[in-house]
């Protein structure tokens, strides 16, 4: 299967944003975690798409580290994954056997100056990075057939979205929301996707949205039978920065096609550009594993010839596109554009979404 990056902006970052590439092979060689349990913390609860990602992954890097360690998944759920990350930044040792996985959920609320975030990514040591894309769905009994359908949606009172916060990687659809006149109820305090999703399945939320992993793995089934239906995709930048299809739900349009068809001209102004800028914040790097601050060279190059070789593995692309999607996984060096993509949102758009999210949310968020 030929792969395709979702968010190819990153390529041409690539040229000016590379990372000191790991070290030597015998200096890596020097590392063994023989006998070793490794400890991977996910700032999420089971069964989202960081969850489904990191246990995709685990056994598969387990199996290139120095020794084939055991890695266990550790969910560290709450604060809209500040805790788990928090955890991580105050505990984890720099020895190689504890790693974070972090989400656009962990990354906005540090872009956001959200009070809660006690980390720095910058002092953090990148391993890898996964593009990846988002889905939108609703429930059946809403009425809604088909993205043709959204704006019935518009001024409905009976809208229930599940959330882990404002300043999560839920700012995505809130956002695209309310440009499209839906304002659905916002039930905060959820511990990760997982969480939002399994309230969609009990009833209590009718709307909501997942990224890849978790959307093939456990939404999917749900349309499928019947009890959920897919609406649109948020979608993916090409070079030359324009919103277009995802290539994992190719029949799904974007977010900004179904704007156009519903408004009736395509999107523009400060809403549009600050929605597209944390989108690509968001899922251009969506999720990353990183080693604390201090970590020893040797160690880290060991880490990142591990990611390499799994993600270079000859029978890895179509193994991870049937579970994660049809995206380019970036290791090491290869994985630094994505990183400052993901942690430089454009300033003007930043300080507009903090007084949006202040006005509608009352969020408390502090500007630069």
């Amino acid at each position: 299967m030929q792969r395709r990056p979702v968010l190819t902006l990153a390529a041409a970052a690539a040229a000016a944003l590379i990372l000191s590439g790991p070290l030597s092979g015998p200096a890596a060689a020097e590392v063994d975690f023989s006998g070793k349990r490794i400890q991977w913390i996910i700032p999420f609860k089971e069964g989202g798409g960081s969850d489904t990602w990191a246990r995709f992954y685990a056994p598969l890097l387990a199996a290139n580290l120095p020794g084939a360690p055991t890695i266990v998944v550790k969910n560290v759920a709450g604060g809209g994954s500040t805790i788990g990350a928090n955890q991580f930044a105050a505990r984890a040792k720099p020895d190689g056997l504890t790693v974070l996985g972090t989400s656009g959920s962990t990354q906005f609320p540090y872009l956001l100056n959200d009070p809660r975030v006690d980390y720095e990514y910058k002092d953090w040591h990148l391993v890898m990075a996964t593009p990846t894309g988002g889905v939108f769905y609703a429930a059946p009994a809403l009425g809604i057939e088909s993205a043709a359908d959204l704006g019935k949606l518009a001024g409905r009172d009976d809208l229930k979205f599940g959330s882990q916060g404002a300043t999560s990687l839920d700012l995505i659809p809130l956002l695209a929301l309310e440009m499209l006149e839906i304002r659905p109820k916002a039930i905060f305090g959820m511990k990760g996707s997982g969480g939002r999703r399994l309230a969609f399945e009990r009833g209590e939320t009718n709307i909501d949205h997942q990224t890849s992993a978790a959307f093939i793995k456990k939404v999917k089934p749900l349309a499928d039978a019947g009890k959920a239906v897919a609406l649109m995709s948020w979608g993916a930048v090409n070079d030359q920065g324009e919103v277009v299809r995802d290539p994992s739900f190719p029949g799904l349009p974007s977010f900004k096609e179904v704007y156009t068809r519903i408004k009736g001209e395509e999107p523009a102004g400060p809403a549009w550009e600050a929605w597209k800028s944390f989108m690509i914040a968001g899922y251009a790097a969506q999720k990353m594993i990183f080693l604390p601050k201090d970590t020893p060279d040797e160690i880290l190059a060991a880490w990142r010839e591990a990611a390499r070789k799994t993600v270079s593995a000859p029978d890895f692309a179509a193994a991870s596109a049937r579970v994660l999607g049809d995206y380019e996984q970036k290791a090491g060096e290869a994985a630094q554009p994505l990183f400052d993509i993901a942690l430089n949102v454009d300033p003007k758009a930043k300080r507009w979404v903090i007084d949006w999210l202040n006005a509608t949310y009352d969020t408390g968020l502090k500007q630069d």
